[in-house]
């Protein structure tokens, strides 16, 4: 069984990118904070916020560094004696349909920037993922502009979100 101890969105730094389907991790990251009253820091190529579920203190971290960077911070993550089975990262999933939520343990990035750049980082795919679905677009030359576009239902996207902070809260009394 996976213990987490931090929890990594995966986004792009900006207001600009707020509410696209590639922001969706940093999105629930936001409001994990929110409910739990963290309070987010900036440090070097990261912004964090530590939160506590049913007294087990996590640690939320939302890289700076842009998607296709989101590695640069698992040396300070090593430094704090996490290991990839103490992670779980909130992505954005293209094989997964709009709005449904899938966790799972390990596996490839799928062509996922952000995830191969952990994977890289890390040297192994066995962490945790907590998976978005924001479906695929019909011709796979469109991905690349289909990932930076604000999704289209907000008020689906907020209950989603909510979703995935009870699945979340699940997961870390598990």
């Amino acid at each position: 069984m996976q213990q987490i101890k931090v929890i990594i969105g995966l986004g792009n730094p900006g207001r600009q990118y707020t509410n696209q389907r590639h922001n969706i991790g940093f999105r629930v990251l936001d409001a994990l904070a929110h409910k739990y009253h963290g309070a987010w820091q900036e440090r070097e190529n990261m912004m964090y916020s530590t939160i506590t579920i049913h007294d087990r203190a996590l640690l939320l971290i939302k890289p700076q560094t842009f998607m296709n960077s989101s590695g640069t911070v698992i040396p300070y993550l090593k430094k704090q004696g996490m290991a990839a089975e103490n992670i779980l990262v909130v992505h954005d999933e293209l094989e997964v349909p709009f709005g449904t939520l899938k966790h799972k343990m390990g596996g490839s990035h799928k062509g996922h920037n952000g995830l191969r750049s952990l994977i890289e980082a890390l040297g192994t795919a066995d962490f945790g993922r907590l998976r978005f679905g924001i479906s695929r677009p019909e011709n796979r030359d469109e991905v690349p502009q289909y990932v930076l576009q604000d999704f289209r239902d907000m008020s689906l996207v907020e209950t989603n979100i909510d979703k995935a902070v009870t699945l979340i809260e699940e997961l870390v009394t598990d």
